[in-house]
């Protein structure tokens, strides 16, 4: 897809890597549709979109409501026209191990709250967004892609990050399957360690032995993710695949 003059929304967008895709598309000629729970955050991320002479506008929505969603996306199309792509990036982190025990006592456990929290944004939010963007590329076609992570295959203390992650490239395949016919491509990104505010605000020992684990010996730029999430718009053969930009985190 050659993005000048399309709309794509993206969710999350206010900041790390939703921002630097914002940013790269921006830069591309497309038009942007930034969605985020953070008022303040999104309306800087418009700014600089904006700088880079695009036209952006922020919606403010809470991706695990159906309302929010449904709401946001119509009035991203009553704002464009039609909308082109959706780059699904929203999601946060509740991190627990699923028990923790001294001496075979039971310290603590993840709360259901926090289970529920990650699932309701990192996968439902997922699945809201890209049914609402699906609807409107019915006719004419898009491309969506989703934000998956290296985690889908399990790490310790992420119970509830690594299932939704997990299920996000299931949906990934599910969808390019059923969306083909309509011109719709869906793809996925999985990034590793990528340097956000949340991994720099991290203790040095702890950012130390994450960074460490990555045989490239790096956390991974937000840019470098947009990159990726480019390619996927760019390449028309690409669908119901992964990229994993990981710095060989899983060799």
């Amino acid at each position: 897809m050659d993005v000048r003059g399309k709309t794509i929304l993206v969710t999350g967008a206010g900041r790390g890597i939703g921002r630097a895709v914002a940013l790269l598309l921006a830069r591309q000629g497309a038009q942007l549709a930034l969605l985020d729970i953070g008022a303040a955050d999104v309306a800087e991320s418009r700014t600089l979109c904006q700088q880079a002479g695009a036209r952006a506008q922020t919606y403010i929505a809470d991706t695990s409501r159906e309302g929010d969603v449904i709401g946001a996306f119509d009035q991203v199309s009553a704002d464009f026209g039609r909308l082109a792509g959706l780059v699904n990036n929203a999601g946060i982190v509740r991190d627990a191990l699923l028990v923790k025990a001294k001496d075979s006592a039971l310290v603590s456990k993840m709360a259901l709250a926090d289970w529920q929290a990650v699932i309701d944004v990192n996968l439902t939010g997922v699945f809201l967004c890209g049914r609402e963007a699906a609807q409107r590329m019915i006719k004419g076609g898009g491309v969506i892609v989703n934000i998956s992570s290296v985690c889908r295959a399990g790490n310790a203390g992420q119970t509830n990050y690594s299932a939704a992650k997990a299920g996000v490239m299931a949906m990934t395949v599910v969808w390019a399957k059923e969306l083909a016919r309509f011109g719709i491509r869906v793809g996925a990104v999985a990034p590793g360690f990528v340097r956000t505010a949340m991994v720099e605000g991290m203790k040095p020992e702890a950012l130390g032995r994450m960074t460490a684990s990555i045989p490239l010996g790096r956390l991974a730029e937000p840019a470098e993710i947009a990159h990726a999430v480019g390619f996927i718009f760019e390449n028309e053969l690409f669908t119901g695949r992964c990229l994993e930009v990981d710095g060989g985190l899983r060799l």
